[in-house]
């Protein structure tokens, strides 16, 4: 008989800000593991796309849906219609991201509040209205995207750092609060891995070699290597872990 203890086939998962980068590898991740996928992004057009190259790469069932997260009004509307159509999801992963970089005093007020509303905000938008159908169902999966910022301070971030040091107490909080409907609230903070958001940095050979230099593994992270936390996370093998912060970052948070 299959050990289904990782198994999250059948299980259908909502990605948000997944229609390329570190997004579009977490789908990809569930779709070849069996789930069926809801990709997300603010454009229905390059979020079908997306979906398309997911469905033709692993035969997996690959729904599109696009709203802007930072609205909650829109967000709770976009969410409603999608359970009409999808079911409520049974695994949520909270990945939809922003960065902009300045020195906090000359960081625009703008920029601070896209970041946080991107980064923060958003989990606070889907969870809140997704988390009220789970606890009818008595069960759920919610997987927010934190990052090694949430732990370690970089100069023209510190926006940045605010909000994913607010997506972590967030994932505690809603542990406290969700734990007894029997959904498990989760963070995986990644550490440097070579994605759009961080091309520039990436392409930077001074920064390359202190990313490699301050790495215990002494490289950067493959997207993949993301995937084995997320589908622990999202099955049967996590059902008595909650509030919980995985690093998935070579070691570089564990070291000085």
């Amino acid at each position: 008989m299959r050990d289904a203890l990782f198994d999250i086939s059948g299980q259908t998962a909502l990605v948000t800000g997944s229609s390329r980068g570190l997004g579009y590898a977490l789908a990809r991740g569930l779709a070849r593991h069996g789930a069926k996928v809801i990709l997300h992004g603010r454009t229905l057009e390059s979020v079908e796309a997306s979906a398309e190259r997911i469905r033709e790469e692993t035969g997996a069932e690959v729904a599109a849906t696009a709203f802007d997260v930072t609205d909650a009004a829109a967000t709770e509307a976009a969410l409603e219609k999608l359970i009409e159509s999808h079911g409520t999801p049974d695994i949520v992963v909270n990945n939809a991201g922003l960065q902009k970089r300045a020195p906090i005093s000359e960081f625009a007020v703008e920029d601070w509040n896209a970041v946080i509303g991107t980064n923060l905000n958003s989990v606070f938008h889907v969870s809140r209205v997704l988390s009220r159908h789970m606890a009818e169902r008595r069960s759920g999966k919610i997987v927010n995207i934190g990052s090694v910022q949430s732990k370690l301070a970089r100069e023209t971030i510190a926006p940045y750092s605010a909000s994913k040091g607010g997506v972590v107490m967030l994932t505690q909080g809603m542990a406290a609060d969700l734990a007894r409907h029997n959904i498990q609230v989760n963070c995986i903070s990644p550490g440097y891995f070579k994605t759009d958001m961080n091309t520039a940095l990436w392409q930077d050979e001074t920064f390359n070699q202190w990313v490699e230099k301050r790495t215990p593994a002494q490289r950067w992270g493959d997207v993949d290597e993301l995937i084995g936390a997320l589908i622990f996370l999202g099955s049967p093998a996590s059902n008595f872990v909650s509030g919980q912060n995985i690093f998935v970052d070579g070691g570089m948070t564990a070291v000085v």
